[in-house]
């Protein structure tokens, strides 16, 4: 299983349920990254989608305890429901927030990071890759800047585990 976030200077990934900067090239290369993909997400960032809908061109689930049901996606109660369907899947990528990415992080072998070089106030953290021996930086894919702020994409690998 694979991730992709976008973390800023102190592994801040949002404050209050969103992101608080985001950049069109960050956008775009998720896209990029997800299209086709099993997408995995919390109930607090699917509330953050647009309209509360499924991204178009993935197969969505949302893993929440909450009850709730959310038309367009496949609800996972546990993190045993959601490895089951990942399984069946060619490509499974856990996209937020921080809550989810702490429970499915132990199953991803492959961390698809954008660093943005801005700390706005952030309430919500991603462990920091750069501090973790369990996880190596195996390359930056892209760079540039949008808005003043700097960015990279990077590919991080878990140590010790192939594709």
């Amino acid at each position: 299983m694979e991730l992709i976030v976008a973390v800023y200077g102190d592994w801040g990934i949002g404050k209050d349920g969103t992101q608080p900067i985001a950049l069109s090239a960050d956008r775009k290369f998720f896209r990029e990254m997800t299209r086709g993909a099993m997408v995995i997400a919390g109930r607090r960032t699917v509330e953050d989608f647009p309209g509360q809908k499924p991204l178009p061109g993935r197969e969505n689930v949302v893993l929440t305890g909450s009850g709730r049901e959310f038309p367009g996606f496949q609800v996972c109660r546990t993190p045993e429901q959601v490895l089951a369907l990942a399984a069946q899947s060619p490509r499974a990528m856990v996209i937020g927030g921080g809550s989810v990415y702490r429970q499915m992080l132990p199953w991803c072998d492959t961390a698809y990071v954008t660093k943005l070089n801005v700390t706005p106030a952030s309430d919500t953290f991603f462990p920091d890759l750069d501090q973790d021996s369990d996880w190596e930086l195996e390359g930056e894919l892209q760079s540039g800047e949008e808005a003043g702020i700097a960015y990279r994409m990077l590919r991080y690998r878990r140590v010790g585990k192939t594709e």
